[in-house]
């Protein structure tokens, strides 16, 4: 009889720890890393108003414990990011997002060398096993169709190449669905660059499925 209440308190620990232990798992965030630009960073925008903690707010809204490395840079470049992939994924991260190319548009930059460095991104979140979610970006016509082409293009060739998601362009959901385009100009700031806070709850209300998507897959690694 002793032997049996003996047995039967040393089990009922081991459920204990066991479920401490399970707890504890389940308890650890998941890390997410915003490679970008100005966009990323939040630019023009009070602390609590850019990109990345709204898109933390609207995760945790979501019941996702998820803790996000802005990583962005405001006048970065695509060659920029690339720079610093290695210092930015230091840290353990479980997946990205990667927001890059305007300022290479801004900068009228060869497309060639800018998929060149969006490729070198990819690749090594590829080796470090991190899934990326790649949002696009769109060349203005006055660049020329060739421009145009090679630039607007590259983003779907890189996904499809690395097995990365695609994004939408980041700014795209500023205007969908509006046949007056000038509508836009009130969520953007002043300088019609960037977008203020509720164009960027816009952008996050319209990524959040698939940023989702992303930690869903990173989970299932």
């Amino acid at each position: 009889m002793a032997r049996s209440v003996r047995y039967g308190a040393a089990l009922a620990v081991l459920n204990l720890s066991l479920a401490f232990g399970a707890t504890a798992v389940a308890a650890e965030p998941q890390r997410l890393v915003a490679l970008g630009d100005s966009l990323t960073q939040g630019y023009g925008l009070p602390e609590g108003d850019g990109f990345v903690p709204q898109l933390a707010k609207w995760l945790a809204d979501q019941g996702r414990d998820v803790v996000i490395n802005n990583a962005g840079v405001s006048g970065d470049t695509t060659a920029g990011g690339l720079s610093r992939l290695d210092w930015t994924l230091a840290e353990p991260a479980d997946a990205m997002i990667v927001t890059l190319g305007g300022n290479d548009l801004l900068r009228g930059i060869d497309p060639a060398s800018s998929k060149a460095n969006l490729d070198g991104i990819l690749t090594a979140a590829a080796v470090k096993g991190v899934p990326v979610l790649l949002m696009q970006m769109e060349a203005p016509g006055n660049y020329g169709p060739e421009y145009k082409l090679a630039f607007d293009t590259m983003y779907a060739e890189l996904a499809q190449k690395h097995g990365a998601l695609l994004g939408e362009v980041f700014l795209k959901p500023l205007v969908r669905g509006e046949s007056n385009l000038s509508l836009m100009r009130d969520l953007m700031q002043a300088d019609g660059i960037h977008p203020n806070r509720d164009g960027v709850a816009k952008i996050v209300e319209a990524m959040g499925p698939q940023v989702i998507e992303l930690l869903d897959l990173a989970q299932g690694q």
